[in-house]
């Protein structure tokens, strides 16, 4: 990895998130560098019953060993907390003559209470420590280890999750059969996928990343791909006006409306991407339509159009400054759709395609493809992903299947859900983490699509700003808080640039800087 690509990957330390691969990769680095393997599996051990000792009163323990380095872990876990004289068990799941390596080494060193998994083993428990199998996990729980699972749920004590609740598949986020539902989990050098994607991202409680004594110079040949969504990862291409800006500095969309039944929505979209600071907004709509946002629109721009030769002369305008093109929101599904989208890609402007701009390329998804830009975002929802990209397995997890989507079009893809996946046709993917459940509501993926026309607009790169608007969308949602209809995520943005670009009153860590100001933060990727 070069100085300029490791520079950047420091600046997003706190957010990057390792695939299972990836994880196995950084450990054995850190080995041939000298870090000895029994090593880092005590400090992880340890770090987990430091965890404890803070967080609990003391109270009676139960580990539950799996057969692997996850129950080494765990000894490790009971033996530090029957040090500090903790009442401590340890359940074993699997044979113990056959655990092999720093796991053996870790149990012979642990000298407590220790018996195989039964009915009973959880009786008078305070807590209970899950480290039955961690990361790594490829198929079905079954035998003892469900058993032991399901016993955990049962149960009312507090469950602490070493690394990865047990059943929770590192790379998906899936439930292999069944999965422990921790209370707190604690993981080890970054976090990995199942801990933000849905379903796994409900089984980890609280997370906490402990540092187990890899250094980013065991891991430079390790190029991060993955990150969680945040200001850090793209604050650097976030562009705040000063005092020489003028409104042509901040670009233009055109957002093309549908008929007058269904013109609300590009309405939606257009004030999402004035909001976040397009400089000029237009609504390019069909003559039926035009009184309609008439009544509606003020500082948003109103222009009459007919159809997809219309759109490219608007498009083909001589301008010095970004054009971008929104199109898709309640424009219906069909051949006009069609003709207006692939004029907007034959043009010099960005394009954003959502809803029916997608859905209308449903038969026709390869004429899209060649047409699109490694710039130009699609923001699918799961219907509209599977219509456009209907071979792709999800049976790989959202964001394999985000990411294979993006390589397969050649453009941005926002795979739109609770736990939205942004992926970009060089392979990066991010993990959106702040949307709350309020934003299942109609009208919000309009805004969404024009919240990243916005950032387009004003000179992102289509990755960058594809982030930026569905950080954006979340915020925003969280702002307004339980109640909130579409037209209310707009209006909530200067709430979010004031918190995010005030000076921080307080400088307690780079990460907390970079969350209030990105546009101070270090270089994004």
């Amino acid at each position: 990895m070069n100085e300029r690509r490791r520079g950047e990957v420091s600046s997003v330390s706190g957010f990057i998130v390792l695939s299972t691969s990836q994880m196995q990769a950084a450990e054995k680095a850190a080995i041939a560098a000298g870090v000895g393997s029994a090593g880092l599996m005590e400090t992880a051990g340890g770090k987990v019953a430091e965890t404890i000792m803070l967080a609990w009163t003391k109270r009676p323990v139960v580990v539950i060993c799996g057969p692997g380095n996850n129950g080494g872990d765990g000894f490790v876990v009971a033996r530090r907390l029957a040090d500090a004289e903790w009442p401590v068990k340890v359940a074993e799941i699997g044979d113990p003559q056959k655990l092999t390596g720093d796991a053996k080494l870790m149990a012979d060193l642990y000298q407590g209470e220790r018996a195989a998994f039964a009915n009973d083993s959880l009786e008078g428990a305070g807590l209970i420590v899950d480290a039955i199998f961690g990361t790594g996990i490829s198929r079905d729980v079954d035998g003892a280890a469900k058993q032991a699972i399901d016993a955990i749920n049962a149960h009312s004590a507090a469950v602490v999750a070493v690394d990865l609740p047990s059943g929770i598949h590192s790379d998906t986020g899936f439930v292999m059969g069944a999965a422990v539902s921790a209370t707190r989990t604690i993981t080890f050098f970054q976090r990995k996928p199942g801990h933000l994607l849905f379903p796994g991202r409900a089984f980890c409680g609280q997370i906490d990343v402990a540092d187990i004594g890899i250094e980013a110079d065991h891991v430079r040949d390790l190029t991060p791909d993955i990150f969680e969504n945040h200001p850090a990862l793209w604050g650097s291409q976030f562009r705040r006006p000063d005092w020489r800006a003028h409104k042509y500095h901040r670009g233009h969309v055109f957002a093309v409306s549908g008929e007058r039944a269904q013109s609300g929505a590009i309405r939606l979209a257009a004030t999402g991407a004035l909001r976040v600071g397009a400089g000029l907004v237009t609504v390019l709509s069909p003559k039926d339509a035009i009184d309609a946002h008439s009544a509606q629109l003020n500082a948003i721009m109103l222009r009459a159009i007919d159809g997809a030769d219309h759109i490219s002369e608007q498009l083909g305008a001589k301008e010095n400054y970004q054009r971008i093109c929104l199109l898709g929101p309640g424009n219906g599904v069909g051949e006009a759709t069609r003709e207006n989208v692939l004029a907007a890609l034959r043009s010099n402007a960005g394009a954003v395609l959502d809803a029916d701009a997608l859905t209308s390329f449903a038969d026709d998804r390869d004429t899209l493809f060649q047409a699109l830009r490694g710039n130009d975002v699609l923001t699918p929802h799961a219907g509209e992903f599977a219509g456009v990209f209907p071979i792709i397995d999800l049976g790989e997890g959202r964001l394999a299947a985000a990411r294979t989507a993006s390589r397969r079009c050649g453009a941005v893809v926002v795979f739109k859900g609770a736990d939205t996946v942004i992926a970009s046709p060089d392979g990066r993917c991010a993990i959106n983490t702040n949307a709350p459940g309020d934003l299942a509501t109609a009208g919000a993926g309009d805004v969404l699509a024009g919240f990243i026309a916005g950032f387009l607009a004003q000179g992102m790169s289509g990755f960058d700003a594809a982030c930026a608007g569905v950080w954006f969308h979340g915020a925003c949602a969280q702002t307004i808080g339980p109640g909130l209809i579409a037209e209310d995520l707009p209006n909530a943005v200067p709430a979010v640039l004031r918190t995010l670009l005030s000076p921080p009153t307080q400088r307690d860590s780079q990460q907390q800087n970079q969350a209030q100001n990105p546009a101070a933060a270090s270089p994004g990727l």
